[in-house]
């Protein structure tokens, strides 16, 4: 039993290769777009939001100048 309903049996086999053809292309870009945004989100989400990026700058920065004081002491 077919999964979809072929429109495609009744045309000629050059026709019937290009609509093949071209439903494989569309899923190849399918897929290539679906892994590029995946791509994308994970460059992301290491810094989801600018905010964090400055303040974790602050912590740190904060952080190693008391432990270089504590060291100087």
């Amino acid at each position: 039993m077919h999964r979809f309903h072929d429109e495609s049996a009744h045309l000629d086999s050059k026709t019937r290769r290009k609509l093949e053809d071209q439903r494989r292309m569309q899923f190849r870009r399918a897929i290539e777009d679906r892994a590029e945004l995946r791509r994308l989100q994970v460059e992301c989400s290491d810094y989801p939001y600018p905010e964090l990026i400055a303040v974790n700058y602050l912590l740190s920065s904060k952080a190693a100048h008391r432990k270089n004081g504590a060291k100087a002491r």
